[in-house]
């Protein structure tokens, strides 16, 4: 009850002002819609922990900057080689959930904790995973078809039959990978204590890209996809995102929600297995091991 709209307001300046780690407008917006929760829930009837929420009317936010970094042609390529590589400082399941993000459009937490069982049909014509509403940004079970190229990459990553998670962490058996890892392995990670100091160095920079997050993959594959032709309307589902009003026809909300549970999944095939062949083109053919060496060399 002691806490004031003006401390949160404080708190939301020193976040965007960079007083905790780096200067975020996002991280501020972050820390107000929690908060709300928080108290929001405190004043409830019942409860009445607070007799009302400090997060009312509090002074609006710089709008955020979209992000707008796609991969080109020639840095996939040079990427999706890259993480073929022997040499890089990070583990083959962390290289392989960074290619699954650009082939499948998931979400990094969506894709990190796949388990075996959440993947069906793997051999048959209509493979797919199946991500829990727990790990979904948006709280609602989503059913992503899977092209030849996913398939390939969780066939790889389950090297053995006792495996439950796919992209199984290599310090704790049983468990998946860090959710950070992914991001860790593209921007480098810095010692505890001298953080200026790199650890272990980025795959950005050791592949000679441009600096990228994982959920630049995902925007690169949904160019990829409306390059091809495909309706927005199409790429929104394979992303998760709400279509928009004008892309397609709008439904009652029980519909929507309790009756409509197809998930325009041929469609979503249709721009997933486009993009898997865009893929391959771009990529080309395997490089042979040989020439990998003498790459690496001249590197």
């Amino acid at each position: 009850m002691e806490v004031t709209k003006h401390d949160i307001a404080t708190l939301s300046n020193d976040i965007v002002a960079g007083k905790f780690g780096k200067p975020s407008v996002s991280n501020a917006r972050h820390m107000r819609k929690a908060a709300s929760g928080l108290f929001n829930w405190a004043a409830e009837a019942g409860r009445d922990y607070v007799t009302a929420s400090p997060c009312v009317n509090l002074p609006k936010l710089d709008p955020e900057h979209p992000r707008t970094r796609v991969l080109s042609e020639d840095e996939i390529r040079i990427f999706w080689r890259g993480l073929d590589r022997d040499d890089l400082p990070y583990d083959r399941r962390t290289r392989l959930a960074l290619k699954f993000e650009l082939v499948t459009m998931l979400r990094s937490r969506e894709l990190l904790g796949a388990r075996r069982d959440e993947l069906f049909d793997l051999e048959g014509a209509h493979p797919r995973f199946d991500v829990p509403l727990k790990r979904v940004k948006k709280r609602r079970v989503i059913q992503q078809p899977l092209s030849d190229l996913a398939v390939e990459i969780i066939r790889e990553a389950l090297t053995s039959d006792d495996q439950q998670f796919v992209f199984e962490s290599p310090m704790y058996k049983g468990q998946p990978i860090h959710r950070k890892a992914m991001a860790d392995a593209l921007r480098g990670t810095k010692h505890e204590k001298n953080k200026d100091k790199t650890k272990t160095a980025a795959i950005c920079e050791l592949l000679g890209l441009k600096p990228f997050t994982p959920h630049d993959l995902r925007r690169t594959a949904a160019t990829l996809a409306g390059d091809l032709g495909f309706d927005d309307a199409w790429i929104a589902k394979c992303l998760d995102h709400a279509a928009s009003k004008k892309a397609e026809v709008v439904v009652p909300t029980v519909t929507g929600k309790v009756y409509n549970h197809s998930t325009r999944m041929k469609e979503k095939r249709a721009v997933l297995n486009g993009v898997a062949a865009e893929l391959r083109r771009i990529i080309g053919p395997p490089v042979p091991k040989a020439l990998q060496k003498m790459l690496q060399t001249a590197v």
